[in-house]
């Protein structure tokens, strides 16, 4: 996984839009990358509200925030129409930002081991490096939490 100071692996990802992102365009500006397992799970959706709800916040801080799954460009697009959701949702079909990012692992549910997206934040510095990573979310207050440290990485 990656880890604070570590220059943040730069990635070009197609939005549910079909718009493609570069984490490199983004500079100087902090970006939030919300790694999520998947599109309409209670978990996940909570999440992508919690962010949206925050989204002005975010802008006003000078931050991008993009959430990262494997689903497809079309699941996103009918995850964000379904739920009212602003935030812009980038698709990792191919696992290779999040193998980048270390949040491609080993996970165990049920009695079963399989593979998947560790839900995981990373806030990322106008200078390309990596100022915070909150591995393991748990859901309730998180986006909260990375709008306070964004607040004090901007102080």
């Amino acid at each position: 996984m990656t880890a604070q100071g570590d220059i943040a692996p730069d990635f070009e990802l197609p939005d549910q839009d079909g718009a493609l992102h570069r984490l490199s365009t983004a500079k100087p500006a902090p970006v939030v990358l919300f790694f999520y397992p998947r599109d309409d799970t209670s978990g996940c959706t909570r999440e992508a509200q919690d962010f949206t709800a925050l989204a002005r916040d975010f802008a006003d801080a000078g931050a991008m925030v993009y959430g990262i799954s494997k689903d497809t460009q079309a699941k996103h697009q009918k995850f964000r129409e379904k739920r009212d959701l602003t935030v812009t949702l980038l698709s990792d079909a191919e696992d290779m930002v999040c193998e980048s990012y270390g949040v491609w692992a080993e996970k165990k549910m049920y009695g079963k081991t399989f593979m998947g997206i560790v839900r995981t934040t990373v806030l990322i510095d106008g200078d390309g490096r990596i100022a915070r990573v909150w591995p393991k979310v748990k859901v309730p207050g998180h986006a909260d939490e990375v709008l306070q440290a964004l607040r004090e990485l901007s102080a």
